[in-house]
């Protein structure tokens, strides 16, 4: 599972946005600033293709408070998103087997 600790800080945040990837689910996490507020974006799609190289119909989205407990229910909403797909990011990597032969 994922850990707070597995994220970058705040500050790093408020300069640019952080990827990763947990067994065949990536995200993307980012501070948008709204009209009124500051948010933490979080997007999750299946591996194995970039964010950009994703549609926009696969990846999924959510707005959390800009603070150390908005990281960590980021954290928590994607360990969620994993448990309730796990089965569908198993075999991300599957049909690249075709590629590599």
């Amino acid at each position: 599972m994922l850990k707070r600790s597995d994220v970058l800080s705040i500050p790093y945040l408020k300069k640019t946005s952080f990827s990763g990837s947990y067994q065949g689910m990536r995200f993307l996490m980012r501070m948008e600033k709204g009209e009124e507020t500051t948010v933490l974006r979080v997007i999750y799609w299946k591996e194995p293709y970039s964010y950009d190289a994703t549609k926009e119909e696969d990846k999924t989205a959510a707005e959390f408070e800009f603070s150390e407990d908005g990281i960590q229910k980021a954290v928590d909403w994607l360990n969620d998103r994993w448990k309730e797909h796990r089965e569908d990011f198993k075999g991300a990597w599957d049909h690249w087997d075709r590629f590599c032969n």
